[in-house]
């Protein structure tokens, strides 16, 4: 006999130890293309949590799409308590075209709560509240940087309850930045609803990277055995403390050129350090690139070619002096250390 109600979502039911990917209509193309949200629910025997992971809420911030197809395929799901609602594609526009907006040249994450009448992003951010966060006890959405910059994997967050703090660290990425909350975006209409969400960024867009994915899908089912989702066994332990900041800044290239990076995510740099050079094409003209003030590199371009102005390195300042390589090498040991959830497959 199910020990708890089957799972509602739009004219679906999923029974308790079941598990179904229903497809919510958004709109019709142009070309009568038939445009869904899919969403992946995995309804647990018995009762607990519910959770949502989205991703590419930005259509070519792809590696989420790889974070969320490896987290369906743990084992540790079979058995699972409470509801997990597995969204790997919430902008299929943007995905399709490798673009950022949709085809309304819209950002999504920042057309939210949306509205059932609004713009075709603002129909899809309303689609998404009201059938996936309003139903969720606490949200993983997951992105990437832009084109030409990547990430070192990081936690943003802006609890408020204190449990989800608690949630960040034991998320385990290299860093937590506590982060205001932009009007539209995803996690300020779950804010406002009472639901916090925990951002992961990690990597660059259209491109995968192989430490963000195991750091995001360990981080997101060392959350689940937290919440009691899931068992221990099978989740990778947490062998390091995050680093905890709640400041950062961009570091703009001081003219245009060629840039030469002496330095890149995870390292520690001092304020004055030379971190990287901009070059004429000629080599008559070198600028150094200097550092403002001490911090951890945790986003940098990698487009060689700038203008002055452009962002090259994001730094987050450390409240008190860390070790903060070793904590990154640490980490990047531990993620070594664990087996791939995929083995057969090259990334």
């Amino acid at each position: 006999m199910p020990t708890r109600e089957s799972f509602k979502l739009g004219d679906h039911e999923i029974a308790p130890g079941t598990r179904k990917t229903v497809d919510l209509p958004i709109s019709v193309m142009s070309d009568h293309t038939p445009v869904t949200l899919s969403v992946h629910v995995v309804h647990g025997k018995r009762p607990g949590p519910t959770m949502f992971v989205s991703a590419s809420i930005h259509g070519d911030e792809i590696i989420g799409v790889e974070i969320v197809r490896r987290l369906l395929r743990a084992k540790n799901l079979d058995k699972m308590a409470g509801t997990l609602l597995a969204i790997p594609i919430v902008n299929s526009l943007g995905f399709m075209t490798h673009s950022r907006y949709l085809p309304d040249r819209r950002d999504l994450n920042r057309c939210f709560p949306g509205s059932a009448k609004g713009s075709l992003a603002g129909r899809l951010a309303n689609l998404f509240m009201n059938e996936v966060v309003k139903k969720a006890d606490l949200g993983i959405d997951l992105h990437s940087a832009a084109i030409h910059r990547t990430n070192l994997p990081q936690i943003r967050v802006s609890p408020s309850k204190p449990e989800t703090m608690e949630l960040a660290k034991v998320f385990g990425a290299p860093i937590i930045l506590t982060s205001k909350i932009r009007e539209g975006s995803l996690r300020h209409s779950a804010h406002e609803e009472g639901i916090d969400i925990l951002l992961y960024e990690a990597g660059e867009g259209l491109r995968f990277d192989e430490f963000a994915v195991r750091a995001g899908v360990s981080g997101i089912l060392r959350v689940m055995r937290h919440m009691k989702m899931i068992a221990s066994r099978g989740v990778p332990a947490l062998k390091t403390k995050s680093i905890l900041s709640k400041t950062s800044y961009w570091l703009r290239a001081p003219a245009g050129g060629l840039l030469r990076t002496y330095r890149t995510t995870g390292e520690e740099v001092r304020a004055g350090d030379v971190i990287g050079v901009v070059a004429d094409p000629f080599g008559e003209v070198e600028t150094d690139v200097i550092a403002e003030h001490g911090g951890l590199i945790i986003g940098r371009a990698n487009l060689p070619v700038v203008n002055e102005g452009d962002a090259l390195f994001h730094i987050a300042k450390l409240g008190q002096r860390d070790a903060a390589e070793d904590k990154i090498e640490s980490l990047m040991d531990q993620l070594d250390a664990e087996p791939l959830f995929d083995e057969d497959e090259i990334i």
